[in-house]
């Protein structure tokens, strides 16, 4: 599977900026590629203004993720501010070239922002498949809770995204933990983050990565915006998980919402 990463600055909550910006970034990969994966809340920042900035599902943003999607013929997927059941969601939006699309709502809100309250945590994981990748995607501060992305014994997923805006005075802890969570579940891991710096003057380094099942680095952007892109195996993933079967003596466990 060719997996693309997009790095880039975010104009603080102007949706209309992003997302022009992002498609004159995304337009070179018509039919080159197969996933691409935008940072967190895309279209605004990381932005608390949820009342003034949230999009229903068949607003502007989801609406232009399913137009780039066809456009072209790859996953497009990010996460936006959605309004839903008078509630406000960090919503992760899987949308396939064919306009059917998957979400998952940001399930460990940043209480160092406040994200708690303004915003309605999810209870879910979503699991989705694409090329015969069973994928796994996650939001930011998710990355600080390993069991949320603990595999499933005899059901594992097989790539894990985490888009993000993760500021600069934590960036090794980001480094750290990418690496971490593809040597403990035996998977790809892809991160992708923002640069520059956002509305309320928090400064991001960028170091959006991709991560080989068995902790190396396939790709580590520096804080140049851009656009990455790498080819994933999945029988070479398979070949390791067989050779090295530590998931099969992995403890069982529940968690309890």
């Amino acid at each position: 599977m060719r997996l693309s990463i997009v790095q880039t600055k975010l104009h603080w909550e102007n949706p209309e900026a992003n997302l022009g910006q992002l498609a004159t970034m995304l337009d070179p990969l018509a039919g080159q590629t197969d996933l691409v994966i935008l940072p967190e809340m895309f279209s605004t920042g990381f932005s608390m203004n949820a009342s003034k900035l949230a999009e229903g599902m068949d607003g502007t943003t989801v609406s232009w993720m399913r137009g780039q999607a066809a456009h072209l013929n790859a996953v497009v997927c990010g996460s936006f501010i959605c309004s839903e059941h008078g509630n406000y969601y960090n919503r992760f939006v899987w949308m396939q070239p064919d306009g059917e699309a998957y979400t998952y709502d940001k399930r460990h809100l940043f209480s160092l922002a406040e994200e708690h309250r303004f915003f309605t945590a999810g209870s879910k994981r979503l699991v989705v498949d694409w090329k015969g990748f069973r994928v796994c995607p996650m939001i930011c501060y998710d990355l600080r809770f390993p069991v949320w992305a603990r595999q499933e014994k005899g059901n594992p997923y097989d790539l894990l995204l985490y888009v993000a805006n993760w500021p600069r005075p934590r960036a090794h802890h980001w480094r750290a933990m990418l690496h971490a969570r593809a040597i403990e579940n035996q998977c790809y891991v892809a991160g992708v983050n923002i640069v520059g710096s956002d509305g309320n003057k928090i400064s991001y380094q960028g170091d959006s990565s991709i991560i080989g099942f068995g902790g190396e680095m396939l790709c580590q952007m520096s804080e140049t915006p851009g656009v990455f892109t790498t080819q994933l195996s999945l029988e070479s993933l398979k070949n390791y998980r067989t050779q090295l079967a530590f998931l099969a003596d992995a403890d069982d466990f529940e968690i309890k919402l």
